[in-house]
């Protein structure tokens, strides 16, 4: 629900503080990304955890903008790179939508998190206990599916001291909205969901 306040500096249909920390405590926020990283950073970060395909003209108009006054609210933001990159990609979305989910991703770890929970989950998951698990964009859904592949990952006969799977993969392939869900509740619409089952 963090999303949805607008001091926290998320959401860009709703003017707030440069802010997307879900820990108040932390020093880092993106308003320190965003008026204080060289274009190379922001371009290379647009692309990583944003997989903006206009990160370069992204990262040229945050600079050229903050160049004559620092970007400081998150319509300020969203300004720029709706006038950099015009329209929606593949008319869908804000243009801003991936820059501002890298932007959270980065000042929150969100990935380092996501390793972390997702392999502590298993580890103390009962033996045939069932984990579910939603992901909300391709770099998290990555994260998941190769976690559990690798966990219930069957070793070759001639491997030597080889590690038993943990897991049965109870989803071949995530499961995702029926058109009826999104359209009920939008924010569902790039959801996967697997599951596993620990076995041992």
């Amino acid at each position: 629900m963090q999303l949805d306040q607008s001091h926290k500096g998320f959401s860009f249909s709703k003017d707030g503080p440069l802010d997307m920390r879900m820990d108040p405590t932390s020093d880092f926020t993106a308003s320190d990304i965003v008026n204080n990283w060289s274009e190379k950073d922001l371009g290379e970060l647009f692309l990583k955890y944003g997989e903006e395909p206009r990160w370069r003209k992204a990262a040229t108009a945050v600079v050229q903008a903050r160049r004559k006054k620092p970007i400081e609210t998150t319509g300020q933001l969203a300004q720029v790179i709706v006038d950099a990159l015009k329209s929606p990609l593949k008319g869908k979305w804000h243009p801003a939508t991936l820059i501002f989910q890298a932007l959270r991703i980065c000042v929150n770890s969100e990935l380092d998190a996501v390793v972390e929970g997702v392999s502590k989950a298993i580890k103390y998951l009962a033996p045939q206990g069932v984990i579910g698990l939603i992901s909300f964009h391709s770099l998290e859904d990555r994260i998941v599916k190769n976690i559990f592949k690798d966990a219930s990952a069957k070793p070759k006969k001639r491997e030597m001291n080889a590690i038993l799977p943990t897991l049965e993969l109870l989803t071949k392939k995530p499961l995702i909205p029926s058109l009826k869900e999104i359209r009920n509740n939008p924010r569902s619409r790039s959801a996967k969901l697997r599951f596993a089952k620990k076995i041992c």
